[in-house]
């Protein structure tokens, strides 16, 4: 199986990561946490499939009981996920053989007697994705539990369950690791606050709730129905992943948005070093970053994209470090690509735009159709964008639109894909998949 060595001032280029031996797919978005397969100046062939069916280059389809979005994380010939009965009363790591697809770990972990209700049919309670370590991986179901497993046996070595938040819509942001910390965030109806456990015994190190002028006090004039909306619903929630990034001048950054605004935290202490405000909430797409320049969307109600400088101190919301914003298409759920300078996003309504990073331009807008809310990922020169009807859509890069194929399964696709070796791992709403290449591969091996 093929795996990916990278050296750590390569992996710093990108993200912070504290592996030397970088696996298939260790958290959500891959090795990088931005959809990136391989190293940006890696371009080896790998030998991802392009064209599948329920027919075709399927190596093995496994049921998933009950329902997850999560997405499967990969390493040393496991595949973990998270998966919840439909009622929230319970909660499930699996572990599947990779090269099987065999179950060979169904673990509850957590119960609930009286889990909130979701609100609307789209959500679960298992949306946030794991992330693994050589011997070690990390489930998060938001407030109804965190917990640590060896992998090789799936015996628990810490859980935590006491870490309050009112989901309202069920939890979703995927958890991050950095150093030796495991980052959680929080943002919720009642309570909004990232913190940081100590990997090896689930202790908390540091804490910090957001602090914004939330705006929404003031509902003079609104129905008693309004005014509970406002004060009790989305309005404080977000569901984003930060990302944790090394600035130009050598500096740990973590990357978090929120509702109401986006923030850059030192990820050792959990201290606030610069904020950018907007009038939006419930944020999902994970933030992207290169060359100094992060990307971060800012809600869900008018969604934009702004670019902004990351060598940078405290608001800088109306200050030329915001470098551009973009209003027009930008998704509400997927999270965004960047490839030699051109930003690739998938609205929730099948529109991909590809827009020019150094202005926020547009280059190309087409619909490719579908409904979309997995995050696309790039790799062996291809886009592979997931809808929630089962297709997906690739694509090649660059600065004029050129459709590959348009792959369909029995069911659709809310988890983003994984990759482990040569093969996609797919994750729908039923089962788990391994599509390959048929063909063997050129070496001889399996």
């Amino acid at each position: 199986m093929l795996r990916y060595f990278v050296s750590l001032s390569v992996i710093f280029s990108v993200a912070f990561s504290t592996a030397l031996a970088v696996a298939d797919w260790p958290e959500f978005r891959g090795p990088y946490g931005n959809g990136y397969v391989a190293a940006e100046n890696d371009r080896e062939p790998i030998g991802l499939p392009t064209s599948w069916s329920e027919t075709e280059n399927v190596r093995w389809k496994t049921p998933i009981p009950f329902h997850g979005w999560s997405t499967p994380v990969v390493m040393e010939g496991q595949i973990w996920l998270t998966t919840a009965t439909d009622n929230g009363h319970d909660y499930y790591a699996i572990c599947v053989d990779a090269a099987s697809g065999k179950i060979l770990r169904n673990k509850q972990l957590f119960h609930s007697d009286s889990p909130e209700p979701l609100g609307n049919a789209t959500n679960c309670y298992a949306a946030p994705s794991p992330a693994i370590e050589p011997g070690r991986v990390y489930v998060h179901f938001g407030s109804y539990g965190t917990a640590c497993l060896e992998a090789a046996t799936g015996e628990v070595i810490w859980k935590r369950d006491d870490l309050p938040c009112r989901h309202y819509r069920g939890p979703s942001s995927s958890v991050a690791l950095f150093e030796n910390l495991l980052i959680l965030t929080l943002d919720g109806v009642d309570q909004q606050y990232v913190v940081a456990l100590d990997k090896k015994t689930g202790e908390t190190v540091w804490k910090t709730d957001r602090n914004v002028d939330w705006r929404d006090q003031d509902v003079t004039g609104q129905s008693e129905e309004s005014a509970k909306r406002i004060r009790d619903g989305d309005h404080r929630k977000a569901h984003s992943t930060p990302l944790v990034i090394k600035t130009p001048s050598g500096a740990a950054q973590m990357l978090s948005g929120g509702a109401k605004a986006a923030f850059a935290y030192d990820p050792r202490t959990g201290g606030e070093v610069w904020r950018i405000e907007f009038d939006d909430f419930s944020v999902a797409p994970r933030p992207i970053y290169r060359d100094g320049i992060a990307y971060l969307v800012t809600g869900i109600t008018h969604p934009e994209l702004w670019a902004i400088r990351v060598e940078s101190k405290g608001n800088i919301s109306e200050t030329d470090s915001v470098l551009w914003r973009l209003k027009s298409k930008v998704p509400k759920t997927a999270s965004p690509l960047l490839i030699d300078g051109l930003i690739y996003l998938v609205s929730d309504d099948g529109i991909v735009s590809c827009i020019d990073s150094q202005n926020g331009e547009s280059v190309w807008q087409k619909r490719i159709g579908g409904s979309f809310a997995a995050s696309p990922i790039y790799g062996d020169g291809h886009i592979f964008c997931c809808d929630r009807d089962g297709q997906t859509t690739v694509i090649k890069p660059g600065r004029k639109f050129e459709s590959v194929a348009t792959n369909t399964l029995d069911d659709g696709m809310l988890a983003s894909p994984a990759v482990d070796g040569r093969a996609l791992i797919l994750r729908t709403k039923s089962h788990l998949y391994r599509i390959e290449n048929s063909a063997p591969a050129a070496d001889g091996s399996p």
